[in-house]
């Protein structure tokens, strides 16, 4: 099988990584790619937001299945152009990847399908905020309606401060979602969608806030750990019942039927789980934890959904054990990064590329604000942080930030889920 992979993140690599593994298949591109991604595959050039752009790609280098990563070209419709050019495409159509393009389309989804999530209200009138904002609150959770890479939310007791975040995404043209706050630790759970089909992937949880003790802004995800030890073990198939399913269930009535990977992000609150977002594709970092688990070929799981067949697919199987993910974040970054900085030891074990490029001389250079994702896999999540610190210390970017709290309190027994 020929897979042609999109997109250029840890996300990707740790695709790609998976799938080099895979004896089904016989020839692997990743476009654009990295530096990362270019030892393991071919590469491409490619706009991977232009659907037109991909489709050719596609049929030019005669893949059989294409695998989308990243939400923008599921957004403006690559799926769909990968699909009218007869070809097999792992990811939703432009219609269903509205689950994730616009947090208001997936409220009125799940408010049809009965899914509980958390209270919401959208405003796209600077004259109305203040009066919406007084709904809501002492906690105020600001949310950008559309794609924003995980950094245009804003959760705070401060009313001048959300009101300052919601003024600053309507000056710049974008709707405004308030939410009421969601208690207790959150998750998230991937999970193969084919139509009706839905089919679940291990728990991980990951952390958005730049800083230890999630301290500081948002950011696109500085790191992650899979399983969960302190959720219940019925918690996936739980998720699926009373979210994921009657999601699945909505969108086919709606007639955007969807296809691909579902990522609900999951607030395990007192009355138990609710959603906090929809994502129409993998998750990055969790899935360079999730995916280091996956005992089952991965090529395989991709080509039933995509072809339709996932029903008639066997369940994945997993290994035992736990997985971390550290990110590597540029200096600067979740603001403007520093770029161009020279790594070593990037081709280290257990080191993804998720912003790098490589010079002429062969020099690997970071090329974005998550630059390294480093993974490892151990007996428990103790073994398994000893193990990925120990990798990043073997990596040297100049200027580099990252957390060292990745799955410290779930390692110690401190994460619980709150009491009803």
């Amino acid at each position: 099988m020929r897979i042609l992979v999109i997109g250029a993140g840890g996300r990707e690599h740790a695709i790609v990584l998976a799938l080099s593994h895979d004896p089904s298949v016989t020839a692997l591109a990743c476009a654009p790619g990295n530096a990362g991604t270019a030892a393991l595959s071919e590469s491409y050039g490619v706009n991977a937001s232009d659907p037109d752009e991909v489709a050719e790609l596609a049929t030019t280098w005669r893949a059989d299945l294409v695998v989308l990563g990243p939400e923008a070209p599921l957004v403006t419709g690559a799926a769909d152009a990968v699909r009218a050019a007869g070809i097999a495409c792992f990811g939703p159509s432009k219609a269903a990847a509205c689950i994730e393009g616009s947090k208001a389309f997936a409220k009125d989804v799940m408010t049809t399908a009965g899914v509980p999530t958390a209270h919401s209200e959208t405003v796209d009138n600077p004259a109305k905020l203040d009066a919406a904002l007084v709904r809501f609150g002492p906690t105020w959770v600001v949310k950008d309606d559309g794609l924003a890479g995980g950094k245009g939310v804003l959760v705070t007791g401060d009313f001048d401060q959300a009101r300052a975040h919601a003024l600053k995404l309507l000056e710049d043209g974008h709707p405004v979602l308030l939410e009421s706050f969601l208690d207790g630790p959150e998750a998230s759970l991937f999970c193969l969608v084919d139509g009706n089909t839905v089919v679940p992937l291990v728990p991980a949880q990951d952390f958005k806030r730049v800083g230890d003790g999630d301290a500081g802004p948002n950011t696109g995800g500085m790191g992650a750990y899979a399983p969960l030890p302190w959720a219940p073990e019925t918690l996936a198939e739980d998720v699926v019942r009373t979210i994921v399913q009657p999601t699945a269930e909505e969108m086919t009535r709606r007639g955007t039927p969807f296809s691909g990977l579902l990522y609900a992000g999951l607030a395990l609150t007192s009355s138990g789980p609710q959603v906090i977002e929809f994502n129409c594709r993998f998750g990055d970092p969790e899935t360079q934890a999730v995916l280091s688990l996956l005992h089952t070929p991965l090529a395989a799981l991709l080509n039933a959904v995509a072809r339709g067949e996932l029903a008639d697919h066997p369940a994945p199987e997993w290994d035992s054990g736990s997985a971390v993910t550290v990110v590597l974040a540029a200096e600067g970054y979740p603001g403007r990064p520093r770029l161009d900085e020279v790594i070593t030891g990037s081709d280290k074990r257990g080191v993804l590329h998720s912003g790098t490029r490589r010079r002429e001389d062969g020099a690997v250079l970071s090329a974005g604000g998550r630059v390294l994702s480093v993974v490892a896999n151990g007996a428990d999540l103790e073994s398994a942080r000893e193990e990925v610190y120990r990798r990043v210390a073997e990596v040297n970017l100049p200027g580099a930030h990252y957390r060292t709290d990745i799955a410290l309190r779930a390692a110690r027994g401190e994460v619980a889920l709150p009491v009803g």
